[in-house]
């Protein structure tokens, strides 16, 4: 599961601005202020944070600025935990009543987790909104049983954390939704989102994850996944692409360039805003130049330019 509109926004463990030693004090600092530094690895929503709005990036990564919980989002990450935990059950067992009897318990597990989630439905004394809502994740769930069989899917691999070091030094890293492994050998990449399919000319854009992760795989286990599948679970859509390694290769080229920009950036400090339709959903714009805002101190040192050639 990958960061997006209809999904759980939140920094991903090492792409950079970790909390670490601060010169003095505790591991949070004197002041007990967090420690950011140098991104150090890139993942897909991070690298589609910056591509949307370099300013965007900084204030995740770098700032680490904190967002909001949002209703869309948190029902997509309780959704890809619902279809994630039914697989545990034995195959005759997967039946869509079963996975949406797993929603209230995974709820109840994702507040415990996360805290902050108790704010999403403070102002609804009555559980009116909070019963519409779980509502729609049910939907969502049923949803999912007139797309894929998961009676006849045994995944290899649930929630796979990945990650690789490119012959460059880049890091690249992220989590599969799910993992099927053919008997021939031959790998598909799946992946949910609660939101619905994009328009035909916006495909590509979508695809962008699912070459990253395929990339990954590639460079981790030299095989190229013989499938990439996106299951839209708001529009009952399946997106399938079947990569080559000339695919990987344009995308590995992309993420240098992208990386090198990001470093470029924040070895100068200068992060530019980009606006476009999505600043609307933005929980930063108070901090940003094109609303108004003003972006807080650069937490990391800029590099002085060099000496100027006569």
């Amino acid at each position: 599961m990958d960061s997006s509109i209809d999904e759980a926004v939140t920094p991903d463990a090492g792409d950079g601005a970790a909390t670490g030693p601060a010169a003095s004090g505790g591991p949070d600092g004197a002041a007990g202020e967090r420690v950011a530094v140098a991104p150090v690895s890139l993942s897909p929503s991070r690298a589609g944070d910056f591509m949307q709005c370099p300013l965007l990036y900084r204030f995740r990564v770098i700032d680490r600025l904190p967002e909001k919980p949002s209703e869309a989002a948190t029902r997509g990450t309780l959704v890809h935990a619902v279809l994630e935990r039914l697989f545990d059950a034995p195959a005759g067992e997967r039946t869509a009543p079963r996975a949406k009897a797993l929603i209230p318990g995974q709820w109840d597990r994702l507040r415990e987790s996360r805290p902050e989630l108790t704010e999403l439905f403070a102002d609804d004394p009555e559980g009116e909104r909070l019963a519409g809502w779980l509502a729609e994740a049910e939907r969502l769930v049923e949803r999912w049983f007139t797309l894929e069989d998961p009676t006849r899917l045994e995944p290899a691999e649930r929630e796979l954390f990945v990650e690789t070091e490119l012959d460059s030094g880049l890091r690249l890293r992220g989590i599969i939704d799910r993992v099927d492994v053919a008997p021939t050998g031959e790998v598909r990449i799946v992946d949910y989102k609660t939101g619905k399919a994009p328009r035909p000319e916006y495909a590509e854009g979508a695809l962008f994850q699912m070459k990253f992760y395929a990339l990954v795989v590639w460079r981790l286990k030299g095989i190229v996944p013989r499938r990439l599948q996106l299951v839209y679970l708001g529009s009952g859509d399946v997106l399938t692409y079947d990569p080559v390694p000339a695919d990987l290769e344009r995308v590995e080229r992309r993420l240098h360039a992208l990386w090198e920009a990001i470093r470029q950036a924040t070895e100068t400090g200068d992060w530019r805003p980009r606006p476009t339709k999505l600043c609307g959903w933005c929980d930063h714009r108070a901090h940003c130049p094109e609303f108004g805002g003003t972006p807080p101190p650069y937490p990391l040192p800029v590099r002085a330019p060099g000496p100027r050639a006569e």
